[in-house]
């Protein structure tokens, strides 16, 4: 973390969120000089105290050597910035609808020629109670465009007739009517999600490939509401079987649309086959942090390296590789109220002055103390690599008992998929 690239860069963050911080933090820590925009007014304050910000990234634009955009929406003014002959590190308009628009990323898959679930797209809940009544069957809610932020409206159905999925729609009609927007109803199936990704240069996927677990429920055990994600397990291949099912089928496009950045596709395997679900064609929260812990390498000359077309092996730690949020009230709702209530300006208290492997997420730095802000009450990421999967799994919990945050919350069983899953991943073929 601490190596100097060499030349430093100047370095641009284009954030939605402020979901950047701990990789901008971690690149000017390696030498290199660092500006961040935030562009939600809410989440501003954010890094304050840990890097330079700036209101209007746009007038940074000549100033920067590489500039990294952290969220999709940002498709076109990479395109231009890349035309003006700017080094950017991001997607594409193409690569935003793989992620913005379901639809269009199922039908991608489908031209690819990559097996897809039966799926089907409705406009309103009443037109899709009437299919699940004529199309008996276990469905999975999955809303689209700016709705499919919202975690919480992701549903996941249980009931093979699907009563539980229009019980579900019933209460979103009332509570969302028209605004909802799009949505899918996707069929579901039994098996392994399991996520694979990798780092794009703009003509060829890098190697090693980043196969992932998620946690995406509030409590252990896959119980309570969908959070988007309470944290995630990894490790590092060389080959998959499933990225050569999948996503490598996309080189050709990617590179015709000279695609810069890391995309990656979430699926749900079995003994007949990979299902893709969704693409996220940017970085990936926690993913992004883990990653990094697990890189060997200063990730701002990584991302600049990248960025520039250079073909290379990213140099990374063997085994696994886990991560956990530590989050606050109202996590995983947005109540402005509870939030200055409960968790604004708390302290993440340190019983021994050790920080290794414990990264910001919406902080900021008053007096070397880290305060939390923001409004969603994600405080810190914590992670842990190891050579087992237990061995991860130890270091990031023994990490976490080391940080005091009050009224702060986590998981304790990130990683635990792993036992059953890689057995049947194995007699699948699939590792």
């Amino acid at each position: 973390m601490k190596a100097q690239p060499t030349p430093p860069r100047k370095l641009l963050f284009v954030s939605r969120w402020g979901e950047i911080l701990d990789i901008a933090y971690a690149a000017s820590l390696e030498g290199n000089q660092v500006k961040m925009c935030i562009e939600d007014k809410d989440s501003r304050e954010i890094g304050f105290g840990f890097l330079k910000k700036v209101r209007d990234w746009k007038a940074h634009i000549d100033w920067a050597d590489l500039i990294i955009f952290d969220y999709t929406g940002y498709g076109k003014e990479c395109e231009d910035l890349r035309a003006q002959g700017k080094l950017v590190f991001g997607g594409t308009e193409y690569t935003d609808r793989l992620e913005l628009d379901r639809d269009f990323g199922q039908s991608e898959l489908k031209r690819h020629k990559i097996k897809t679930l039966p799926y089907k797209e409705f406009f309103s809940f009443q037109e899709a109670i009437q299919y699940i009544q004529q199309h008996p069957n276990a469905y999975v809610i999955k809303p689209c465009g700016e709705t499919q932020d919202i975690k919480q409206l992701l549903f996941v159905g249980s009931d093979d007739e699907g009563l539980d999925v229009i019980r579900v729609l019933k209460a979103y009609e009332k509570s969302w009517g028209d605004e909802f927007g799009t949505f899918q109803l996707q069929k579901k199936v039994k098996g392994v999600e399991i996520g694979v990704s990798a780092f794009f240069n703009g003509t060829d996927f890098l190697a090693p490939i980043n196969i992932t677990f998620e946690h995406k429920k509030l409590f252990p055990k896959e119980l309570g509401v969908s959070t988007g994600e309470m944290g995630t397990s990894m490790f590092w291949a060389d080959k998959s079987p499933i990225f050569e099912a999948t996503l490598r089928h996309f080189k050709t496009t990617l590179a015709k649309q000279k695609f810069v950045g890391h995309i990656d596709l979430n699926c749900i395997v079995n003994g007949k086959g990979i299902y893709p679900l969704e693409f996220t064609s940017r970085f990936g929260y926690p993913q992004i942090l883990i990653q990094r812990s697990s890189i060997v390498e200063p990730i701002g000359e990584m991302l600049y390296k990248i960025a520039s077309g250079q073909q290379f092996r990213i140099s990374v730690k063997k085994g696994f590789h886990v991560g956990a949020f530590i989050v606050v009230p109202p996590f995983p709702y947005n109540d402005k109220k509870s939030f200055e209530l409960f968790s604004k300006d708390a302290v993440v208290v340190f019983k021994r002055n050790a920080k290794e492997g414990v990264h910001p997420m919406h902080l900021k730095n008053v007096n070397n103390e880290w305060l939390i802000t923001g409004n969603t009450g994600i405080a810190v990421l914590v992670t842990g690599s190891g050579l087992t999967m237990k061995d991860a799994q130890r270091l990031m919990y023994n990490r976490i008992q080391n940080v005091i945050i009050n009224n702060g919350y986590y998981r304790t069983d990130i990683g635990d998929r792993w036992f059953e899953d890689s057995d049947k991943l194995w007699s699948w073929g699939l590792l």
